[in-house]
C-alpha cells in the first residue's frame, strides 16, 4: 500500500485530496496546523500530524516521525488581497513563506529519501492566478510563479532519480474558504487601502462578490488532478485543475506556443 504526505487538511483542497486517496487504497498523512478529529473519515490508514510549514523543526520533526512516503504534495498555502503599495513588507515575506519557501523546505526534507529511494512524487499546488494577472494580487502571484519556477527547475534535477515532480494549477474555488481567509488575513494583519487606490480596490471587491457565470474549481477537481499526477508517470509537468484554470490555460498556450505553456494540461471533470 502506497503511503502519501499532504499539507495544509484542515479545510479546501487539501482536505478532499486526503479523502479521494483514503477512499482509493492509500495510506494517508494529512498534517495541518492544528489537527482537528472528524474532520476526515476514521480510518486505520490516515494519521493526522500537526505540522506548520512555516517551521523548520516542525519539518524536520514531521521529516522523521513519517517515514517512507510514495508522494509529497505540497498544499498549505495562505492568501494575500491587498494593493500591493498598502501591504507592509512583512505580509509579503509571511506569503513567501508560506506559498513558496514552506514548500521548498518540505520537498527539501523527503528529498534524499526520494533519492536513495530512486522514485517517488513531488505535487506543488499553485494557481492559475500564474496565468493570468489579476489586481491585488501583485505579492500572491509572485509567491506563486516563484513556486512554478522551481518546480519546472527541480523535475529537471530529479529526473535522473526517477523522482517526478508536477504542479497543479487550481482555479477560482468559492466552495473552499481561501477567500475569506485571505481577507481575514488582510484585516489581522492591518493591510489597508492608501486612499488613492479607494475606487479602484471598491471596484476589484464589487467584481469578486458577484455572481461567475460558468463553472468554475471544485475540490474535486484539484484532488482529481493530483490523483493523476501521483499515478501517471505521462502525466505533464503542469496540469490546470477546473474549468475556469483549463479555459485560462488554453489561452495561455495559444498565447506561448513556443514556451513551457505546450506542457499545460488540462483536468476537466466529466
Amino acid at each position: 500500500m502506497k503511503t502519501i504526505l499532504i499539507t495544509g487538511c484542515s479545510s479546501g483542497f487539501g482536505l478532499e485530496t486526503a479523502r479521494t486517496f483514503l477512499e482509493r487504497g492509500w495510506k494517508v498523512i494529512a498534517t495541518m496546523r492544528t489537527p482537528r478529529e472528524g474532520v476526515l473519515p476514521p480510518s486505520e490508514h490516515l494519521r493526522l500530524l500537526a505540522l506548520d510549514v512555516t517551521d523548520p523543526d516542525g519539518i524536520r520533526e514531521a521529516a522523521a516521525s513519517a517515514g517512507p512516503v510514495d508522494a509529497l504534495v505540497n498544499n498549505a498555502g495562505v492568501g494575500l488581497l491587498s494593493v500591493f503599495e498598502g501591504t507592509p513588507m512583512e505580509a509579503v515575506r509571511a506569503t513567501f513563506e508560506a506559498n513558496t519557501f514552506g514548500a521548498m523546505a518540505m520537498t527539501q526534507a523527503f528529498l534524499p529519501h526520494f533519492r536513495r529511494r530512486g522514485g517517488g512524487v513531488i505535487v506543488n499546488v499553485s494557481s492559475s492566478v500564474t496565468l493570468k494577472s489579476l489586481p491585488m494580487l501583485a505579492a500572491y502571484t509572485a509567491s506563486k510563479a516563484a513556486l512554478n519556477a522551481f518546480t519546472e527547475s527541480l523535475a529537471l534535477e530529479l529526473a535522473p532519480f526517477d523522482v517526478r515532480v508536477r504542479l497543479v494549477l487550481p482555479g477560482e474555488a468559492p466552495e473552499t474558504p481561501f477567500g475569506r481567509n485571505a481577507r481575514t488575513l488582510m484585516q489581522r494583519v492591518g493591510i489597508t487601502v492608501p486612499e488613492a487606490y479607494a475606487e479602484f480596490a471598491r471596484g476589484v471587491f464589487e467584481r469578486m462578490s458577484a455572481p461567475r457565470p460558468g463553472p468554475l474549481t471544485r475540490p474535486l477537481d484539484v484532488a482529481e488532478a493530483i490523483w493523476r499526477a501521483a499515478n501517471e508517470r505521462s502525466c505533464p509537468i503542469r496540469q490546470a485543475a477546473g474549468a475556469d484554470a483549463l479555459a485560462l490555460a488554453e489561452a495561455w498556450t495559444a498565447l506561448a506556443p513556443a514556451s513551457g505553456a505546450a506542457s499545460t494540461a488540462s483536468t476537466r471533470q466529466p
